[in-house]
């Protein structure tokens, strides 16, 4: 099957602007390296088909354009979190070796330490010896040591990036983020010296960082460029501007169900999933809601937050483009784990409401909170539950499991799960110079997973990897290089992959897929999938191969030995 012709690049880049903030200036004219630039970027909290080049009806030209001039891949694995899914992704490991096996708490192993150890490498300490400049714009969130008067060490600054503007911990309201960093100094939007705080909104500002740290970079320095751009958007709370929400006004009148149907119909027909694959059951009946306009409006801004996105990516790009240096940059595109059915904020806080407070807090009074209770820079109470319209700073509520499911299509589970819904994510290589018009468009089946990213960006950069860093002993990869896989090549992997978070395990071995959810107080059960023929997980066949069931999971539990996992609750 064929992709539908998208918008090509150059015409993406003129749709859409800035969601609040201005565009980025015009870029000068740079300089462009033999060695590719390399521009990554993440998303957060979203499913699988929530962008157009995988189905979605959420309008995405910029990515659609990446894809159509590159390549996509369908079977890519985060971790299903957050956190773990920065950690792998930064180290090329899996995120239990590099210290980050649950969350940015200390649980009292190394696995579970909830901070990078110093065992490990990230990107842009290995391409940063490598000669590359690096910068960072967006969420880190792979630290325990978040408090403003430090340590430091662990900050993006104390791991190979050269300059960062961003938060140091996860979600957090996009009008007045709690941890808003610039480089190691915490600031607020209305004390930072450099990106104006008129209409300022957390995506526009990452988008705008990133695209200025790229720009000024491409007129002043020779040295190709890491830039790591770690978006917040879709994660909770549901905020955007209202203009950008109103673009999709009566989209999400109909509910879960027709939605699923057409996101399904459309994934199909673009090549990114096979046609006998069923849909997954649905979790939700649109006829039970007992709010639903209020929660098609949470669905509206959702769709607003990644097309705001979206522009964003289009000004990076742009400020490439303007430069000469689009043909020989790397851009990746993927999310951080599956769509989120979290209830945060969906239900009323009412009863616990304080007064407004009496005074606008100061420009550089540091936000508190990064949830509620918790109060606007100008002293409203933020409200959670079907009282209150997603989007504005005052509100803070999520979109709920059936839009979640909705957003995983036509996967089961969610953020958390060892199920595809929980660990798959869309993957968007574009790169002219290696991967031309012949590969434009193009998708790759082949199971990959975040610890090859490493080794690829290492391979395209012509970098090695150290065995030894700041005097520490470095762990080996764990992944293999994607470059001859993007451009259609067998891929070749000697080990499975392998999963854990909060108890959730899973092993893909080639077709095969083992499963096992955590259940509260019930024994584990282990099930198999064939996932050339059932991605979506519909027919358990563990009890049809049991001797292979069997050796999968002894080879889930070497793996779970060799890099630390304990057993879940601990």
């Amino acid at each position: 099957m064929r992709a539908l012709r998208l918008v090509p690049l150059a015409a993406a880049l003129a749709l859409t602007g800035s969601c609040s903030a201005p565009p980025a200036g015009e870029a000068p004219a740079g300089h462009e390296a033999e060695r590719p630039h390399i521009v990554l970027i993440m998303a957060d909290d979203m499913g699988y088909t929530d962008i157009g080049c995988y189905g979605s009806e959420i309008r995405t030209p910029h990515l659609d354009a990446l894809a159509e001039g590159g390549v996509r891949m369908t079977q890519f694995y985060n971790t299903s979190r957050c956190c773990p899914t920065r950690a792998a992704l930064l180290t090329g490991l899996y995120s239990h070796q590099a210290g980050i096996g649950l969350m940015e708490g200390d649980r009292g192993t190394d696995a579970y330490r909830g901070i990078l150890n110093r065992s490990c490498v990230t990107l842009a300490e290995a391409l940063g010896e490598a000669g590359y400049a690096t910068y960072m714009a967006g969420k880190w969130h792979v630290t325990n040591q978040w408090r403003p008067e430090g340590p430091k060490d662990s900050w993006p600054l104390g791991r190979g990036f050269e300059r960062f503007y961003g938060t140091i911990r996860g979600a957090g309201s996009f009008w007045d983020p709690a941890t808003l960093c610039r480089d190691d100094a915490y600031i607020t939007p209305e004390s930072d010296p450099e990106l104006s705080s008129d209409g300022w909104y957390y995506t526009d500002a990452i988008s705008d960082q990133a695209a200025r740290y790229a720009r000024d970079h491409l007129e002043s320095r020779e040295e190709p460029l890491f830039l790591y751009v770690a978006y917040t958007s879709a994660h909770w709370p549901m905020h955007a501007p209202e203009s950008w929400i109103a673009r999709y006004r009566g989209v999400y009148d109909e509910g879960y169900a027709p939605l699923r149907a057409t996101r399904l119909e459309r994934a199909r027909r673009l090549g990114v999933l096979e046609d006998s694959w069923p849909l997954s059951s649905p979790t939700d009946d649109w006829a039970q809601n007992p709010h639903p306009a209020w929660d098609a409006r949470n669905m509206e801004t959702y769709a607003a937050m990644v097309s705001c996105m979206d522009a964003g990516i289009g000004r990076i790009l742009e400020t490439l483009e303007q430069a000469g240096a689009l043909e020989n940059t790397l851009v990746i595109y993927l999310q951080d784990n599956g769509a989120c059915a979290e209830g945060m904020g969906r239900s009323s806080n009412e009863a616990k409401r304080q007064p407004d407070l009496e005074e606008r807090m100061a420009a550089d009074q540091l936000q508190p909170q990064i949830w509620p209770p918790m109060w606007t820079r100008d002293g409203e109470w933020v409200s959670t539950g079907p009282e209150v319209l997603a989007g504005p700073a005052d509100s803070y509520v999520a979109y709920g499991r059936g839009w979640a499911n909705a957003s995983n299509t036509p996967f089961r589970g969610f953020k958390h799960d060892a199920y595809e819904g929980g660990l798959s994510t869309p993957l968007i290589v574009h790169w002219p110079a290696r991967l031309g018009p012949a590969h434009a468009g193009s998708i790759v089946d082949p199971p990959a997973h975040l610890i090859d990213l490493m080794p690829t960006l290492l391979d395209a950069a012509g970098a090695a990897y150290p065995a030894s860093y700041g005097g520490n002993a470095i762990q080996p990869m764990e992944g293999v290089s994607l470059l001859d896989a993007w451009a259609g090549s067998h891929l070749e992997r000697t080990a499975p992959l392998a999963f854990e978070h909060h108890g959730n395990l899973a092993l893909r071995d080639g077709r095969w897929k083992i499963v096992s959810q955590y259940r509260a107080k019930q024994p584990r059960t282990w099930e198999l999938y064939d996932m050339e023929q059932d991605r979506t997980e519909q027919t358990n066949l563990a009890a049809q191969h049991p001797e292979r069931l069997q050796a999968m999971v002894a080879a889930w539990q070497a793996w779970a030995d060799r890099v630390g996992v304990r057993e879940w609750p601990f």
